[in-house]
């Protein structure tokens, strides 16, 4: 189950600037099957059918999912990119 989190814009910004943030479903689904996520991050608008399979999968590899209370539009903003944003994920041991 997905905890709501107060997860703030300049952290968010901080870690695409780290380079250990991954955007997007499909990419936090594939790296979260291969062992490799720290924390997923969902909007609060996340449709549910994606919500369950990253709770489905960040169950199996027992990893923290964290929802955020911006909407996948202002997600989309935070990370400058031109389309919205329903996950992110923070990859382990990257800095």
């Amino acid at each position: 189950m997905a905890k709501t989190k107060k997860i703030t814009s300049t952290e968010i910004r901080k870690l695409i600037k780290s380079k250990s943030l991954v955007i997007g479903t499909e990419r936090t689904i594939k790296n979260l099957k291969l062992g490799r996520v720290e924390k997923v991050i969902l909007s609060s608008n996340c449709p549910e059918n994606v919500v369950d399979d990253v709770n489905h999968y960040s169950g199996t590899s027992k990893t923290e999912t964290v929802k955020v209370s911006y909407p996948n539009e202002e997600l989309g903003v935070i990370c400058k990119k031109p389309y919205s944003i329903s996950v992110l994920s923070i990859l382990k041991g990257v800095k």
